[in-house]
């Protein structure tokens, strides 16, 4: 079917479209096209000027020890985080859209508003409750369990996961409220039908639920990995990136390059071209297991 638009309706459109247009191109367009061209360069920020160099900014980051690091704790923040928000929130959405279960409302809300609460607030709150003297401390010394004595974000071996707890605690709510939407486009007859012939809890979960939320599961774990690829404030404010670089990830050593130092501009873009590379490439995989077309 053809739409026929005469002049002034498309002027009218691109009206409409223009402050879109403008925000598109000043604030994403502009910064990449730039930082693709610092990328090939050496820019410092107290003289500014550029020194094209080549792929001098690239080769360097493939003989980069903290590149490695940041890497390795990146995939670990995401392979550690991902599954489980996932499931978890699927699992949430599936007692909340229960008929057995009470006060639905409630629980919506109270699991939701984690995933509405700013950033830096949330990390500040944890970072008290993570301290040697924070009640996480104080609860595993009354129980007799093991904790680290300087605080879970002092240790090298447990700040990471520190963080990744609590970035699983705030994204479920958001996950769940996606994950509510797919259930209630599930027909309820399947269901009844399935009932009827006996089925249980776990049949109708495995055979029906999971079978027809194929493309929210896809939408989960695609958006969820490119947002945990990009794990910043919390360790911005949580730990800078230690105790020894435990906790950096590739986002915050693009940060420490481009604002810490006055010098490597460059250095910093050409990680942020990389970690776009890296995002795009586990995305289009992701894509391509779950078969989307």
């Amino acid at each position: 079917m053809k739409i026929n638009i005469n002049k002034k309706e498309k002027y009218f459109i691109f009206i409409l479209l223009l402050p879109w247009l403008l925000n598109l191109i000043v604030f994403w367009v502009y910064p990449l096209l730039y930082s693709i061209v610092l990328s090939f360069s050496d820019y410092s920020t107290l003289t500014n000027e550029i020194k094209f160099t080549g792929f001098k900014n690239y080769i360097k980051i493939f003989s980069d020890k903290a590149f490695y690091n940041s890497m390795i704790n990146t995939l670990i923040f995401v392979v550690g985080t991902v599954p489980l928000t996932t499931a978890i929130s699927m699992l949430l959405a599936v007692l909340l859209n229960s008929k057995s279960v009470k006060f639905k409302e409630f629980y919506k809300a109270a699991y939701f508003i984690p995933s509405v609460t700013s950033m830096v607030v949330v990390s500040i709150l944890f970072s008290n409750l993570y301290s040697q003297a924070g009640y996480l401390n104080k609860i595993c010394q009354m129980l007799s369990i093991p904790f680290p004595a300087k605080g879970f974000l002092q240790e090298p071996s447990t700040a990471l996961f520190s963080i990744m707890a609590m970035d699983i605690w705030m994204a479920v709510g958001y996950y769940m409220v996606i994950f509510l939407a797919g259930l209630q486009a599930i027909p309820n007859d399947l269901y009844e039908s399935a009932e009827l012939n006996g089925a249980s809890f776990f049949q109708k979960l495995f055979k029906i639920t999971i079978p027809l939320l194929k493309n929210t599961f896809i939408f989960v774990i695609i958006i969820n990995t490119i947002k945990s690829f990009q794990v910043f404030i919390e360790i911005f404010i949580m730990t800078k990136g230690g105790p020894l670089n435990s906790t950096n990830s590739l986002v915050y050593l693009v940060f420490q390059n481009a604002f810490e130092k006055t010098d490597m501009m460059g250095y910093a873009s050409a990680l942020g071209i990389i970690v776009f590379i890296i995002i795009l490439i586990f995305s289009l995989v992701q894509m391509k297991l779950m078969k989307v077309k």
